[in-house]
């Protein structure tokens, strides 16, 4: 033993002949038998890292391209082998996540065979003890057997233990690092990715998907070294006790394979039912919650119960098929487990009774079965969770692979902003409508207003969208210059850092006043936000709040009134002090007192800017200094207040329609 200790700390490597050269105890044959398959040199152990990562390498090419090799038997020849470098790709980048943890995944991929190693130690210590401790009365060879057992039990529970918390801990961190990667990405997609993608679709990638993938980095490599060593070793050493018997046996092996691989399927397919009923269960709770005061409001609460009983029982039925698929696979190949036994029972007992096998080594065929049959099933259990991880990680590439908003290389920074800005022949289209803009052409000096009127869907808001570069303009559909400068030529962050932004549909964060106050300008003091708070009229209120600007809100602003947030979101432009101002039918929604108050802010965050004002109310964009009504994507009019009164066209039209009295009856 005190050989073993000076190998591990590091001095002269140790074989297994010279560890038990200096005993004469009966165990020197088993036990150097164990060791020489144990005992690692130093070198080893310092390549094993590179080594486990191309065995990992290896390991998923092989596991990926037979789930696949379906799946493209169908395609032609150029298509497989594009499709073949996409895979490619996709395993490398899977890989790549396992290097910052290469040591820690490689201590615990040698803990994972040390443990199918000891594995094996009862049944030879067994046929040893039966055979020849027993029968010869080695009442001391006994207990040092069994002490040596027990020695490796422990070691075996520390080695599992540290596989247990530590491969854990890889495929944590493999997600976590999965997951900043993927937000990160999705903070720099565009706007368009976001108007054709469902929030909850995204989410689920962002933590479902992860999760399967995570538990395949740690479970897949562990499972498939320990089953597969086991597999080996005990398949060998059967074969060691008596070859006859052992091929006998193993005949039944591809029928257990083929019988669980069929109600896997079957219960793989029931399992994805009932997932999917219980994502309408959610939805349907989603929704009922987020409308609770609608519901509340029309006293529709037993229509709401309806439509959640429905979902429910889909629930339930689809639980019953799954569990009924569930308790077909588990009843199947515990049937086939147990025909195993049969075999051995009455095989073993006619090879025993023909003297072709002792009763020791029967003894310990029976024992060591179980450890054939033990990773095998673990093997079949483990392809549904290759495909559900090969699945998520799809997933995952597919949205990392999503085009981030697109920058020129050479992109300058927009420097010190005067304020002009000109639509030059600009057009748009969304990828899913017809056009939108047709052929705008605009000016806006330095610190005019500029509103825009006109009947819903003309295209206001996407004209106001274009400006901060919301959606990239394309070079045959115009130009938009801010201060002579194209803003495809600028970079994406100085150009919005310069616009300010008030919509009608108001966002605020979970979190304090403050903190939605400081989103316009995170490094601002505490001053900067009282005296923005002040501007937007808004300073009085927050101070008559419990805990002043540190009052949580709530979700969305929860807690606050509709003018309320209005005047948080103007505080927060107050605070980001930018050149551009767009104001996106920011007080269509209030009432008249309360739009007063706002209109005040407004116009107090206009002076001195450049500003597009879009509106419904007429009313609020007559001191404008430019205004365009827009028809159908296309300027129709174009002047002040005055001017277009004077022309008696839309604009007139628009305005008398909104200030028309009723005739009394």
């Amino acid at each position: 033993m005190a050989q073993v200790v000076e190998h591990v700390l590091g001095k002269d490597e140790v074989t297994s002949s010279n560890l038990v050269s200096s005993s004469k105890n009966p165990l020197n044959e088993s036990l150097r038998d164990f060791l020489s398959q144990t005992i690692y040199s130093r070198r080893q152990f310092y390549l094993l890292s590179d080594g486990c990562i191309f065995i990992l390498e290896l390991f998923f090419t092989l596991c990926y391209y037979h789930t696949m090799l379906f799946e493209a038997s169908a395609l032609d020849a150029p298509f497989k082998t594009l499709l073949s470098e996409k895979r490619k790709k996709m395993l490398k980048r899977f890989l790549s996540y396992y290097k910052p943890h290469k040591w820690l995944f490689a201590a615990d991929m040698l803990a994972s065979l040390l443990i199918s190693l000891t594995g094996m130690i009862y049944p030879v210590v067994t046929r040893r003890m039966l055979g020849t401790y027993i029968p010869q009365k080695m009442y001391s060879s006994i207990l040092i057997a069994g002490c040596l057992v027990f020695g490796l039990y422990v070691i075996r529970m520390l080695l599992q233990y540290f596989v247990q918390y530590y491969g854990h801990i890889v495929g944590v961190r493999m997600q976590a690092q999965m997951r900043k990667d993927l937000f990160r990405h999705l903070e720099n997609l565009p706007f368009s990715f976001y108007d054709e993608n469902e929030t909850g679709k995204i989410m689920s990638r962002l933590t479902h998907d992860l999760f399967e993938i995570s538990e395949l980095a740690h479970h897949g490599p562990e499972n498939i070294l320990i089953s597969s060593v086991m597999i080996v070793l005990s398949f060998c050493y059967l074969c060691s006790i008596n070859l006859y018997l052992t091929l006998i046996v193993f005949s039944i092996v591809p029928i257990m394979v083929t019988v669980s691989i069929y109600f896997r399927k079957k219960m793989r397919a029931a399992f994805m039912a009932r997932r999917a009923a219980d994502a309408r269960i959610n939805a349907s709770v989603e929704s009922s919650i987020t409308g609770i005061r609608v519901t509340k409001a029309y006293t529709n609460a037993e229509r709401e119960m309806e439509k959640f009983g429905e979902s429910t029982d889909e629930f339930v039925q689809a639980s019953n098929q799954a569990h009924k698929a569930m308790a077909q696979f588990f009843s199947s190949t515990g049937f086939i487990n147990d025909v195993f036994n049969v075999i051995i029972l009455i095989a073993g007992g006619l090879f025993l009774y023909a003297g072709k096998i002792s009763f020791a080594d029967y003894s310990t065929f029976i024992v060591s079965i179980n450890l054939f049959l033990s990773p095998v099933n673990i093997l079949i259990n483990f392809t549904e969770q290759f495909q559900n991880g090969a699945t998520g990680f799809r997933r995952f590439v597919e949205l990392m692979n999503e085009q981030p908003e697109y920058q020129k290389e050479d992109a300058k920074e927009l420097g010190k902003v005067e304020g002009d800005i000109e639509f030059r022949d600009v057009s748009f289209s969304y990828k899913t409508s017809s056009e939108v803009l047709d052929h705008i052409n605009l000016k806006i000096k330095k610190g005019e207003k500029l509103a825009l009127v006109g009947p819903s869907g003309g295209g206001k808001t996407t004209l106001c969208h274009l400006i901060p570069n919301f959606y990239p303009l394309g070079k045959e559909n115009g130009t938009i210059l801010i201060d002579g400068q194209d803003i495809r030529d600028l970079t994406l962050d100085s150009v919005r850092r310069n616009c300010g932004i008030v919509q009608q549909d108001v966002f605020l964060f979970s979190g304090t006043v403050k903190e939605n106050i400081l989103y316009g300008r995170l490094d601002a003091t505490d001053d900067e936000v009282i005296e923005a708070a002040k501007k937007a009229n808004i300073h009085d209120f927050v101070m008559g709040l419990e805990h002043g600007y540190d009052t949580e809100i709530g979700e969305r602003g929860v807690r606050l009134s509709g003018g309320q947030k209005q005047r948080i979101s103007i505080a927060r432009v107050f605070l980001k002090d930018p050149a551009i101002l767009i104001l996106d039918e920011a007080t269509s929604a209030l009432d008249n007192t309360t739009e007063l108050l706002i209109q005040q802010a407004l116009d107090d965050l206009c002076k001195g800017r450049t500003s597009i004002v879009v509106a419904h109310r007429l009313s609020t964009v007559r001191n404008a200094d430019e205004i365009a009504v827009i028809l159908d994507g296309k300027v129709i009019e174009q002047g002040t207040h005055d001017q277009l009164m004077a022309r008696g066209g839309k604009y007139k039209e628009l305005y008398e329609l909104q200030f028309k009295r009723p005739v009394n009856e």
